[in-house]
């Protein structure tokens, strides 16, 4: 049986040399675990229009300055995900845990300490290189 493949957007977050984090919050999916924000690509919408509408929805913020950095696929037991990470150095607003998520500014030349997605972690292992 094949598994479904879900098309996911990510932003990395900039900010004074650090980058976002932000936590998926309790009674959903995969809950505790630290991500990039983002989410699943809708039907008929680009990678770009779907990574500003997450970022209006779930941060109360629209990306203005980004660029797509690489993407990655990744099996878990009853799904794949293949993620594409965009580079975010501009944003209009500002961020609000609209879904009550802890957030959290990360230094990459420190070691990772917090519990990222198995899907994220060569992805914060590239960042702290």
């Amino acid at each position: 049986m094949t598994k479904p493949v879900l098309e996911v957007v990510a932003g990395i977050v900039w900010r004074d040399g650090l980058y976002l984090a932000v936590q998926r919050p309790e009674g959903g999916p995969m809950a505790g675990w630290w991500e990039f924000p983002g989410g699943k690509v809708e039907q008929g919408e680009t990678r770009e229009q779907a990574l500003v509408r997450e970022f209006r929805e779930e941060l109360a913020v629209t990306p203005v300055e980004f660029a797509y950095w690489r993407d990655l696929r990744h099996e878990y037991d009853e799904f794949a995900v293949h993620l594409y990470f965009f580079h975010i150095t501009k944003y209009s607003g500002e961020l609000q845990s609209m879904e009550k998520q802890r957030m959290a500014w990360v230094d990459p030349r420190l070691s990772p300490a917090l519990d990222f997605l198995p899907a994220d972690i060569v992805i914060v292992e590239a960042l702290h290189a």
